[in-house]
């Protein structure tokens, strides 16, 4: 009975999907972001902000001094349980070489890295080749969709919603790991959320409590940098001279 209402909340939530899907439009010609949901999205970022005050930014902290022989295996466990998501991406895209490197990773990290604690793969070349399902719809040809602020997860789009929510019901660690293992990810995920927070401290402080407006400023900095991630647009330091006199925050509206 639990995996009959397993599968049928799947289907459901596949099926939402693809009405959302039908939902993407692309940006007009000339139009830098397409955010409709400004006002929604700014309270959803406040929220976020908060959030990050009150507990992401704290761990962030303590994580920042942690010694890397604590901190550089749960990233490492963290980064190696994502791997079978990404293989399946792969495929799904027809990237043969990506799914082959990520899939030895994988192989080579879970046995002879422990788990995945630690990282063999990449000291002998097999560099991790990060992707997801909302990579795989702008490779089907789906528009990006209007500029979303999802909570928990932040800045997103139409598109990479949609994909975010297919990667977590569909994660195939989800279909054949036990349930220690699925715990031991979930940790994983939250404390190298924490352990990268740590990482980029000055820059992510800067976006959060030091611009005139924040909200303008993430938004710029996630679509440039998602779109170049996947080929749809130069990068921002193409197009932006950080040292340029005339950059003001009109820039970025």
């Amino acid at each position: 009975m639990l995996r009959i209402l397993k599968t049928n909340f799947r289907t459901g939530c596949v099926l939402i999907a693809m009405v959302l899907l039908s939902a993407c439009t692309a940006p007009q010609s000339g139009v830098e972001f397409n955010d409709p949901y400004e006002a929604s999205n700014r309270t959803f970022y406040d929220w976020s902000v908060s959030l990050d005050r009150m507990i992401l930014r704290p761990a962030g902290q303590v994580a920042a001094v942690l010694p890397m022989e604590i901190t550089q295996p749960v990233s490492s466990f963290a980064d190696n349980v994502g791997l079978p998501g990404m293989v399946a991406n792969g495929l799904l895209q027809g990237d043969i070489t990506g799914m082959g490197t990520n899939a030895m990773r994988f192989l080579i990290n879970t046995t002879v890295g422990i788990g995945g604690l630690f990282d063999p793969a990449g000291a002998i070349g097999l560099a991790e080749e990060s992707t997801d399902f909302g990579e795989t719809l702008a490779v089907w040809g789906v528009p990006e969709g209007a500029y979303l602020v999802l909570p928990l997860f932040g800045p997103s789009t139409e598109r990479d919603a949609v994909g975010t929510l297919v990667d977590l019901l569909f994660d195939p660690l989800q279909s054949v790991g036990t349930m220690a293992q699925i715990d031991y990810a979930t940790g994983a995920k939250i404390a190298d959320r924490a352990i990268s927070r740590g990482a980029f401290m000055d820059t992510i402080d800067s976006i959060f409590y030091e611009s005139a407006d924040s909200y303008a400023v993430a938004r710029l900095a996630y679509l440039q940098n998602r779109r170049f991630e996947l080929g749809e647009a130069p990068s921002v330091c193409d197009e932006i001279d950080p040292f340029s006199d005339e950059l003001s925050l009109e820039g970025f509206e």
